[in-house]
C-alpha cells in the first residue's frame, strides 16, 4: 500500500512528536517523580510508533517500542529516571530525530538500530511477557450499589454478566474508532454497565493499548469474545464472568432499579465531539496567498493614485473603503503566516545540556517569551544563527565552575534567551552571567587582523571594541576546538541577521557578563517606507530605521578627517548624499542653501541621508531584484509605485 499522500503528515507530525518528547525529558529530568510528565512522553512515543508502523518504518517504530517500554517500566516504578536512564532516553530521540530526518530527505528510514535498543532494554528488571501477565491476571473492578443492583437484576432476568479486557494491536490506529465497534458489539443483544477508563476519556483516546468493560449480555462468554476478536486491529480479548459474592444481600439493601437503556457510562457518545477549530496548510499556499494580496496592494497604490488625479467623490470613497478592507486583510494574512518562536527555542535546552557535559560546565538556560510570534520565513533563517550565539555564550562566556568559585559566582553558569515584541520588531536577547569580553585582548586582535589602525584606537568606546568580535575571521581563541577559533562565525551571523533586514549588537561588561540583541522585523514582505525623490528617481527609506526629517543649511556642514559631518542633537554625525552613493545624475545651476535629509540609524549609529525632496509614507511591497542584481550595495529590493514608476528601497544597515 503506498502512503505517499501521508508523507508530508507523518514527517511533520513526527518532528513536533520528537520535539515534545525532548522537552518533557529534559522536564522529567528535573523532576523525576513527576507521572505526568513521563505520561506526556509516553504518549508521544506511543503515538509515534503508530505512526511508523503504519507506514512501513521498522527501524523507528522498534527504536519508538523501545522507548514506550522504558516510560512503562518508569510508571510501574520498576525503573528510576535516573541520570544513565535520562541519558538513554535522550539518546534514543536522537536517534528517532535522525530517522525522521532522513524519511524527511528522501531516505528509507533505516538505520543501525542494535546499540540504542540494547541500552533501553539493558536494565530492565522485567520482561515484557511478565508485565504483560501482570496487567491481565486480573480483570476485577470496583462496583458500586447501584452497578451491584443492575447485575443481579439482569442475572434474575436469564442474563450474563462479564468483566472483558480489550488489547489492541501495537500498531492500531483510530483506537477511538476500534473502541466504538467493539462497544457497537457488545450491545447488539446487551449492554455496557461500566469502563475503564471512562467512556469519555476512550471516546478522546486519553488510553494505552487496552480498556476494560463490565457488560450484561444475552451471549455466551465465547460467543462475546470471537465476536470482538474478530474486529480489526484487536490484539487480545480476556473475558470472565462477574460474581459479586452475596447476591441476595444486595438485592435487598438495594431499591431494585429498572434496567437503563441509556447511561452516562454505558457507551462512548455518538454525537460528534467539538470540532478542532485549526487546520494544517501548506506553507506554500500561504506564499502563494501572500504573493496575490501583494499584487492587490500595488493595484491599491495605483487605484490611490488614479483616485488623486480624477478627483471624483464616488472613486475616492470606493479607493478609502478598499484600501480599509485590503488593510484588514493584510493583517490577516500576515498573522496566519506568525509562528511562536519556540518553534526554534525548544532546541536549545537539549543542546545546552550536552555542551555543558562536554566541556564540564554547569549551566542553566532559562527560557523567557517564547509564545513570540514571527513571520514563518524568518523562523526558518534564525534557528542557526541563534545555535551560534548560544555555543558562543557557553564556550567563551561561562566560566569553568572552579574560576567561577573563584570569582564569588555560583558554580552553576547562567544564560537567559528571551524574546519579546516592541513595536513593528521583535527582540531576541541572549544574555549570559559570564566573564564577558576582554576589551583589551579584542582591541590587540583587532590592530593584528587591520581591522582598524593602531593610531584610532584609543578614540573608540567599549561599544565600538566588542562590535569587532563580528568581523570576519575574527577569533581571540588560540586553541582550536569543535566549537571555538575557526574564524568562521559571528561575521555570518551578523550577514544573516541584516540579510533579514535585522540588527545585532553586543554589549558586555567584563567579569559580569554579555548580551547580544537582535532586533527583527515582524515580516519581510510588506514594509513602511518613506519615499524620497533624488534626481529623477524614487527610493524608499525603511520607517523602522528613520529617527527623523530635517531641513538643514549648506554652511552647518563641516569636515571631520576629510568626512561631511553635521552636530545631530549633540551627537556628531556623517551626512550622505544618496545623488553620490548611488551615482545619481542631478543637474544644478547653484548649489543649495538647504538641504532635506533624512536621519537613520542602526543600533547606536546615525547618519543624515540628503535627499531632493520627501513623496509620502506607504506601505510598499518589498520584491526582490533577482539574481542577477542581489549584490547591489546598500539596496533590499524594489517596489513598484502607484504611477508604475519603480522605487528602489534603500538597504539603511548595510548603507551605515
Amino acid at each position: 500500500m503506498s502512503h505517499t499522500e501521508y508523507l508530508d503528515m507523518f514527517i511533520e507530525e513526527s518532528q513536533e512528536h520528537i520535539q515534545a518528547i525532548n522537552v518533557h525529558l529534559l522536564e522529567l529530568e528535573k523532576q523525576p517523580k513527576d507521572e505526568t510528565i513521563i505520561g506526556e512522553i509516553f504518549r508521544s512515543a506511543h503515538t509515534m510508533k503508530g505512526m511508523a508502523g503504519t507506514m512501513g518504518y521498522d527501524d523507528l517504530t522498534n527504536v519508538t517500542h523501545a522507548l514506550e517500554n522504558v516510560l512503562d517500566q518508569m510508571r510501574e516504578k520498576t525503573r528510576l529516571a535516573d541520570a544513565e536512564t535520562m541519558d538513554v532516553l535522550l539518546e534514543a530521540a536522537d536517534i528517532a530525530e535522525e530517522i525522521v530526518e532522513n524519511i524527511a530527505s528522501g531516505g528509507d528510514g533505516k538505520k543501525d538500530i542494535k546499540a540504542i535498543t540494547a541500552k533501553l532494554l539493558g536494565k530492565s528488571t522485567q520482561s515484557e511477557t511478565a508485565l504483560k501477565t501482570e496487567k491481565t491476571k486480573s480483570l476485577a473492578m470496583d462496583w458500586n450499589e447501584y452497578d451491584q443492583a443492575v447485575i443481579a437484576q439482569s442475572v434474575d432476568s436469564g442474563m450474563q454478566a462479564y468483566t472483558i479486557q480489550v488489547v489492541l494491536e501495537e500498531h492500531a490506529m483510530l483506537k477511538a474508532a476500534r473502541a466504538y465497534m467493539v462497544f457497537e458489539a457488545l450491545e447488539a443483544d446487551g449492554y455496557v454497565i461500566k469502563s475503564v477508563p471512562e467512556a469519555s476519556d476512550i471516546e478522546a483516546e486519553r488510553f494505552d493499548n487496552e480498556f476494560t468493560v463490565a457488560v450484561v449480555t444475552a451471549a455466551a462468554k465465547e460467543e462475546v469474545v470471537s465476536r470482538i476478536a474478530s474486529i480489526s486491529e484487536i490484539g487480545e480479548v480476556l473475558a470472565e464472568e462477574i460474581e459479586l459474592g452475596s447476591k441476595t444481600e444486595n438485592r435487598e439493601s438495594s431499591e431494585k432499579p429498572t434496567v437503563p437503556v441509556e447511561k452516562e457510562t454505558s457507551a462512548p457518545e455518538r454525537k460528534r465531539a467539538d470540532t478542532n477549530k485549526t487546520i494544517r496548510v501548506n506553507i506554500d499556499r500561504l506564499d502563494k496567498l501572500m504573493n496575490l494580496f501583494e499584487e492587490l496592494v500595488i493595484d491599491r497604490g495605483r487605484l490611490e493614485r488614479i483616485s488623486e488625479e480624477i478627483r471624483s467623490s464616488e472613486l475616492t470613497e470606493t479607493v478609502e473603503r478598499m484600501s480599509r478592507t485590503t488593510g484588514s486583510l493584510q493583517e490577516i494574512i500576515l498573522h496566519m503566516r506568525m509562528v511562536p518562536v519556540d518553534q526554534v527555542f525548544s532546541r536549545f535546552p537539549k543542546m545546552v545540556r550536552s555542551l555543558s557535559r562536554d566541556l564540564g560546565k554547569q549551566i542553566e538556560l532559562e527560557v523567557i517569551g517564547a509564545e513570540t510570534e514571527l513571520d514563518r520565513s524568518i523562523i526558518d533563517e534564525i534557528g542557526d544563527p541563534l545555535v551560534h550565539l548560544i555555543r558562543n555564550s557557553i564556550d567563551h562566556g561561562i566560566e569553568m565552575p572552579e574560576k567561577r568559585r573563584q570569582n564569588g559566582k555560583p558554580e552553576e553558569g547562567h544564560v537567559e534567551l528571551r524574546a519579546y515584541h516592541s513595536g513593528n520588531h521583535v527582540y531576541i536577547e541572549i544574555e549570559d552571567d559570564g566573564g564577558g569580553i576582554d576589551r583589551e585582548r579584542v582591541l590587540k586582535k583587532a590592530v593584528e587582523n587591520e581591522v582598524i589602525a593602531a593610531e584610532d584606537a584609543d578614540a573608540l568606546t567599549d561599544y565600538d571594541i566588542h562590535q569587532f568580535i563580528f568581523s570576519a575571521g575574527f577569533s581571540t581563541v588560540d586553541k582550536v576546538t569543535d566549537l571555538s577559533g575557526r574564524g568562521v562565525g559571528l561575521d555570518v551571523v551578523k550577514n544573516t541577521f541584516e540579510s533579514l533586514g535585522g540588527v545585532i549588537s553586543v554589549h558586555s561588561e567584563k567579569g559580569k557578563g554579555t548580551k547580544f540583541s537582535i532586533q527583527l522585523p515582524l515580516t519581510l514582505s510588506i514594509i513602511d517606507v518613506m519615499l524620497v525623490d533624488v534626481g529623477q528617481e524614487h527610493y524608499g527609506l525603511p520607517l523602522t530605521s528613520i529617527v527623523e526629517t530635517a531641513s538643514i543649511k549648506s554652511d552647518s556642514i563641516f569636515y571631520v578627517h576629510k568626512r561631511k559631518m553635521i552636530d545631530f542633537r549633540g551627537n556628531i554625525i556623517p551626512v550622505m548624499f544618496l545623488e553620490d552613493v548611488f551615482e545619481v545624475p542631478v543637474a544644478r545651476e547653484w548649489d543649495r542653501e538647504n538641504y532635506s535629509v533624512v536621519v537613520v540609524h542602526k543600533g547606536e549609529k546615525m547618519a543624515a541621508l540628503v535627499v531632493d525632496s520627501f513623496i509620502s509614507q506607504q506601505d510598499v511591497v518589498l520584491k526582490s531584484l533577482g539574481h542577477y542584481l542581489r549584490d547591489v550595495r546598500a539596496i533590499s529590493g524594489a517596489t513598484i509605485l502607484g504611477d508604475g514608476n519603480v522605487a528602489l528601497i534603500v538597504d539603511t544597515n548595510a548603507l551605515l
